[in-house]
């Protein structure tokens, strides 16, 4: 079973475009891990600073792979965004 995660982020003020940026490299390295079905971030047109990342695995076992691959990475560099951001996991089922 697919698993999609939505993940809503804030940029610090003006920093929008510079978040986006950087969680472009990022989708690009993540893009090749095995079971990464899509990993991509999309910013709002109604809030410049307002970031969605959309992420869809091809298991559970994939998704904690990911998680531990994660955990080696650098994180997201001090003062790009606000919080941590709200993650929402549903189990992915193909509508049409």
């Amino acid at each position: 079973m697919a698993i999609r995660l939505i993940i809503t982020m804030t940029a610090a003020h003006g920093k929008g475009e510079e978040l986006a940026a950087w969680y472009k490299a990022r989708c690009e390295e993540v893009q090749g891990e095995p079971g990464c079905e899509q990993y991509e971030v999309y910013r709002s047109l109604a809030d410049p600073d307002k970031l969605v990342l959309l992420e869809r695995w091809s298991d559970q076992a994939a998704l904690e792979r990911h998680a531990e691959i994660m955990s080696t990475r650098d994180p997201v560099p001090p003062g790009l965004r606000m919080g941590t951001g709200e993650r929402e996991d549903y189990e992915y089922r193909r509508t049409r």
